[in-house]
């Protein structure tokens, strides 16, 4: 497998990715799994953030002990799916900084169109982890990549639920460097662009929006 690229194996990620799959989960199961799921996959996302030692005191004595170093990462979320993704990652990273960025898909094109974009004052001095649920044609990620890489983010990593061969394909040719994650590598897109076998629209079944 490329080096560029993750998928985590682990059976409760297996488990509740088919739990996702089943279209008769409702929305505030679907919510939840998918918190769970971001959960287990920024783990090991974030498995090479450094560490320095401080000094302190526990009940027993004095030790020496690691604790993150640096600006804590920023999370860029793409608008309106990545906002469950966002709110989970903030509970492993409470002081980390984040940034909204509001793509949608043309429904003819299937070609990201912006429509918001907030993102911290400081985000070129941290390193990025850019979440949305679906990596399917690699558009809304090339696009919001492109925006980062604008901002002077030079430390970016993709974060994703599902993804495609394509979709790797498409931010590996734009920008070849990002790493990415998954919780799952799923096998091709459809003819509506949709991935197969998927979960539908991560955005309509995280909201109950039709």
């Amino acid at each position: 497998m490329d080096s560029r690229l993750t998928v985590v194996d682990h059976p409760l990620v297996t488990h509740k990715i088919t739990m996702l799959r089943n279209e008769t989960t409702d929305s505030s199961l679907f919510r939840s799994l998918c918190q769970e799921v971001t959960l287990l996959t920024a783990y090991e996302a974030l498995r090479h953030l450094k560490t320095e030692e401080v000094s302190v005191k526990t009940p027993v004595t004095m030790t020496r002990a690691p604790i993150l170093a640096g600006p804590a990462p920023a999370i860029v979320g793409i608008l309106r799916a990545g906002l469950v993704m966002v709110e989970a990652i903030l509970t492993l990273i409470p002081n980390g900084r984040v940034g909204h960025l509001g793509l949608f898909r043309d429904p003819e094109t299937h070609k990201p169109v912006e429509y918001y974009k907030k993102l911290p004052a400081d985000i070129d001095q941290r390193e990025v982890l850019l979440v949305d649920p679906m990596l399917a044609t690699g558009g809304s990620a090339v696009h919001a990549l492109d925006v980062l890489t604008a901002a002077g983010c030079s430390n970016i990593h993709l974060l994703s639920i599902l993804g495609c061969p394509e979709g790797i394909e498409a931010v590996h040719q734009a920008h070849p460097s990002t790493q990415i994650t998954l919780a799952a590598l799923d096998e091709k897109l459809n003819e509506n662009a949709y991935i197969v076998p998927g979960l539908g629209d991560a955005g309509d079944r995280i909201y109950g929006t039709k």
